[in-house]
């Protein structure tokens, strides 16, 4: 076929715009709809309030604890001992900026929340922001642990600088133990959506209220679930699939769930802990140096230097036909 004439194309132009004025006159009453709901019971929105912490922010947070954690490591220029002071010096300053207002949006948020008058809001947020900088130096320690670990446990590790770059555990171990600090100091939304970034990139889901020791390897990493109250100790190894959860929500008497109480596990020292366990409930305790195998399901507590597995499943073979 020909191509059309200039008449037969502005023809069909007209009658495009007809057909497209036609469905579009009806927007302006799909607009008016959607302002209705957010008048109704049940739906949410955010309007007349004090601004939110921004998920976009906080990523580029992330980079900037990332490149002051690991210096050299990230971003696309050259550090040496002569220009550490200089470097350092800027990301910090930069990181004190944008972490100084999600903080302080955070606590005028939750001001508003609860009808409180924020009076020194402001000043909070950059006190809070300075306590978590001078927390970096015991974060770089606990996280070159996680580290050490990390390769003393997988042979698959030819050196700390492939650990750093491509673990998804020692990423997720990085944003959680920044997102654990603010999550100390009482700050509140911030670290759970830090976590939650890092649990939608790899997988790895640990809430920043976990407390976790040092020297902690996680292998592989799809799947793990880390509950708000859990407890680790130190060089305690998990791998994939691992769920430490709560075995129930208990409620109040109006029905509502109760929170704030313990209800996740308790890991001690040295346990090791391998793919695709579950081990539920506040009042279980796995002791020091305990083995729990593949695949168990645990809601009772386990005493130390315990090996726990399941029996071995009898396999059939069948001639194929």
């Amino acid at each position: 076929m020909g191509s059309k004439s200039p008449a037969e194309q502005k023809r069909c132009t007209i009658l495009d715009s007809m057909v497209d004025n036609k469905y579009r006159s009806e927007i302006p009453a799909i607009v008016d709809m959607v302002i209705n709901s957010c008048s109704e019971k049940g739906c949410f929105d955010h309007l007349d309030a004090a601004v939110i912490p921004s998920k976009e922010s906080l990523i580029e947070i992330i980079d900037l604890i990332k490149d002051i954690l690991f210096p050299g490591y990230f971003g696309d220029q050259t550090v040496d001992r002569n220009t550490l002071s200089y470097h350092i010096g800027n990301e910090i300053t930069d990181l004190f900026g944008k972490l100084s207002k999600q903080i302080t949006n955070s606590i005028i948020q939750e001001c508003n929340r609860y009808d409180e008058d924020c009076t020194d809001c402001i000043d909070r947020g950059q006190e809070e922001t300075l306590k978590f900088l001078k927390k970096i130096p015991e974060l770089r320690s606990m996280l070159a642990s996680d580290i050490v670990a990390t390769f003393e446990g997988d042979p698959a590790a030819k050196s700390y600088d492939e650990i750093i770059f491509s673990y998804p555990g020692i990423f997720a171990m990085t944003v959680y133990r920044s997102a654990h600090q603010l999550h100390r100091q009482g700050i509140s939304i911030l670290p759970r959506i830090m976590t939650e970034y890092a649990h939608s990139i790899v997988g790895i889901d640990i809430h920043p209220g976990a407390r976790i020791g040092k020297g902690f390897f996680i292998d592989h990493g799809t799947g793990v679930v880390i509950g708000e109250t859990c407890e680790i100790g130190n060089n305690v190894r998990i791998y994939q699939g691992v769920t430490l959860g709560s075995l129930s929500f208990p409620k109040d008497e109006k029905g509502e769930l109760i929170r704030g109480e313990k209800r996740h596990p308790t890991i001690e020292d040295d346990v090791i802990i391998y793919s695709n366990a579950t081990i539920l409930g506040g009042e279980t305790r796995i002791g020091a140096r305990s083995v729990i195998g593949g695949n168990v399901w645990i809601t009772k507590s386990v005493p130390p230097d315990t090996k726990v597995m399941i029996e071995e499943p009898r396999l059939v073979f069948k001639e194929k036909k």
